[in-house]
């Protein structure tokens, strides 16, 4: 990325994260390779529904996955949600609420639930029952990052990006 201003102009630190990130995990050209691969995979799966595609963006994480959303080669409607079992803490509690709903209805549609990571699974899993309820004509997901060692709730997933 391309300095626009010299930082000392803003009092920012050059590194202004400095000790906090420890190594790059996937870099942004791999990253961005698999996030097309992503995309094209579901515009191929969903190329002849009659309706766009849904995507139900889980907040505030999916907010980062929305370059997924925009290398679609199909038509597609963005819904978010956000949900919350975690409270103040770091590990979820299990008991879920909905602190934002979907603005449409689901129901007859193709919906695909966009994450950004999926721990335990256990919020998501909540999620896709009370989703399925709402009776889309079809429910699916897709979630940038997976922690298979944490996952405990059994969840059909269409697509992984990473592990």
């Amino acid at each position: 990325m391309t300095e626009l201003h010299d930082t000392k102009d803003f009092n920012v630190p050059a590194n202004r994260y400095g000790d906090d990130v420890e190594a790059i995990l996937i870099s942004e050209e791999v990253l961005q390779e698999r996030i097309q691969e992503l995309a094209d995979m579901i515009s191929e799966k969903y190329k002849d529904s009659a309706e766009d595609l849904i995507l139900v963006c889980v907040l505030k994480g999916a907010v980062f996955f929305t370059d997924f959303a925009r290398k679609l080669s199909i038509p597609c409607e963005m819904e978010f949600m956000a949900v919350s079992s975690y409270g103040n803490s770091t590990t979820s509690s299990g008991v879920v609420r909905i602190l934002k709903d979907l603005d449409k209805e689901i129901a007859g549609r193709d919906v695909l639930v966009v994450e950004d990571i999926i721990d335990s699974g256990l919020t998501l899993s909540w999620l896709l029952k009370n989703l399925s309820g709402r009776n889309p004509k079809s429910l699916e997901v897709v979630t940038l990052l997976r922690k298979p060692e944490v996952q405990t709730a059994k969840i059909d997933l269409l697509d992984v990006g990473f592990d």
